[in-house]
């Protein structure tokens, strides 16, 4: 078992920068691809980053490429979205997952353990 803890959300104007954090407890989330997702009210979860396991090779959606960044770290057991030129759009619930040999990295059902969420609010 993996489990997920988000932080780091927050208010934020638009053009600001947030970081958000994903800690892992139970395993070594190296071992696991992580990803982050968002949720906007009344729309779908959507797809926003994720990180591979082998050589952490990195995917984004078309909407954040360019201003956000996931990362990990290994030795806190952690991994970052690092958030840029933040747009009111950009409003969401955060999650983070792990999943192991993700194969569509865009799929919430390939991702088996999640956390409970961080809101990330852009103001215009």
């Amino acid at each position: 078992q993996v489990q997920l803890l988000e932080s780091g959300g927050g208010l934020v104007q638009a053009g600001g920068s947030l970081r958000l954090s994903c800690a892992a407890s139970g395993r070594t989330l190296s071992s696991y691809d992580v990803g982050w997702f968002r949720q906007a009210p009344g729309k779908e979860r959507e797809f926003v980053a994720t990180i591979k396991w082998s050589r952490d090779i990195t995917y984004y959606a078309d909407s954040v490429k360019g201003r956000f960044t996931i990362s990990r770290d290994n030795a806190k057991n952690t991994v970052y979205l690092q958030m840029n030129s933040l747009k009111p759009e950009d409003t969401a619930v955060y999650y983070c997952a792990a999943g192991r040999w993700v194969r569509v990295l865009t799929a919430r059902a390939e991702y088996d353990y999640w956390g409970q969420g961080t809101q990330v609010t852009v103001s215009s």
